[in-house]
């Protein structure tokens, strides 16, 4: 039963997400969080830091590593396929028909509508990790870190994942 819990967790948002990893994100926290209850928000924030901070595609990482917490190594084949198998099944058969129709005004009008859509969802995700933030680590600590990470990424153009990990260590140090 866990096995095909884990499937549904990873395939619903991989299906119905449009936009690749960062667009599903608010999916999979929607079913990992949410409906299942296998982490709590705090934790799915921290698995996403993390998870960003390392090379390769954030959606599979998700997907892995939460397989493998609730159901071991099985359980992180089956959030890995479940994650992988229905985008390049679905790829492979669109791919044909979008190429046929790539200058088509309707698919380039879907694509337009999309975004703002994929746009709203990362905003509410943010929105979400900002309240736990301030209720877990309090305004002080959420508002130091927002701030040396905004300076860190516009000013010094600094690399995400070398922010990640700087807020990281903060985060060790100074909250307990």
């Amino acid at each position: 039963m866990i096995y095909w819990e884990l499937f549904l967790a990873f395939f619903i948002p991989n299906i119905v997400g449009y936009g690749g990893g960062p667009a599903i994100i608010p999916l999979i926290e929607a079913e990992v969080v949410g409906r299942y209850g296998w982490m709590t928000s705090q934790g799915f924030a921290e698995t996403l830091a993390l998870g960003n901070a390392l090379p390769s595609p954030i959606a599979t990482k998700m997907a892995g590593y939460v397989g493998y917490e609730i159901a071991g190594i099985g359980g992180a084949f089956v959030a890995v396929s479940a994650t992988v198998i229905p985008s390049l099944l679905l790829m492979l058969g669109a791919l044909g028909l979008l190429y046929r129709h790539r200058d088509s005004p309707r698919v380039k009008r879907m694509s337009q509508w999309v975004r703002p859509v994929i746009a709203i969802m990362m905003a509410w995700l943010t929105l979400g990790f900002l309240l736990e933030s301030l209720n877990t680590s309090g305004a002080i600590h959420t508002l130091i870190i927002g701030i040396a990470a905004a300076i860190a990424l516009i000013h010094f153009k600094t690399h995400p994942a070398f922010v990640v990990i700087g807020a990281l260590i903060y985060g060790a140090l100074f909250i307990s």
